[in-house]
């Protein structure tokens, strides 16, 4: 794989799209009129106002040509254009951890890195759960190499359109 490339679903595209968006027509405009209302309070060398609205600033437009950057190198992860019997970046799959007596099966989306979220289910490709699954078929057992290796069993592939 390419190492320039920034793997992303179709909606972490827009994600990003609507965050640059926010970014430079409402966070952009709201701490230039920090910074002129600091300014007018008079000595700028001892301003706690005026630092922080410099501050916010500095953030917003690192985060901007963060975002550029990115959008730059995103190759969009095409989940239906995949074969749905093996797993790849976009996937939606189903998992049993076998080292669990009582484990219940769970679902994870494998997404770039710039998308990972493992609160909603979102694990990055370079994970070692995706990175184990990976170019795998449903019925699969494989294992996850991690500090203390574990057996996870892959129950259904899915790709999203």
């Amino acid at each position: 794989m390419d190492h320039d490339k920034i793997l992303l679903t179709q909606s972490g595209v827009e994600d990003l799209k609507n965050e640059r968006e926010r970014l430079v027509n409402i966070e952009r405009p709201k701490v230039i009129e920090e910074l002129q209302l600091a300014r007018s309070q008079g000595d700028l060398s001892e301003n706690a106002d005026y630092d922080s609205a410099r501050e916010k600033q500095s953030h917003i437009e690192s985060r901007i040509k963060e975002i550029d950057q990115i959008l730059l190198k995103v190759t969009i992860i095409e989940a239906s254009q995949m074969d749905s019997t093996v797993v790849k970046p976009g996937a939606t799959v189903t998992l049993l951890d076998l080292s669990e007596k009582d484990a219940q099966p769970e679902k994870y989306q494998i997404v770039g890195t710039f998308e990972t979220d493992p609160l909603r289910g979102k694990i990055s490709n370079e994970s070692p759960l995706a990175k184990a699954v990976i170019d795998h078929i449903v019925d699969d057992v494989v294992t996850v190499g991690v500090a203390e290796p574990y057996e996870v069993k892959i129950l259904d592939i899915i790709y999203e359109a």
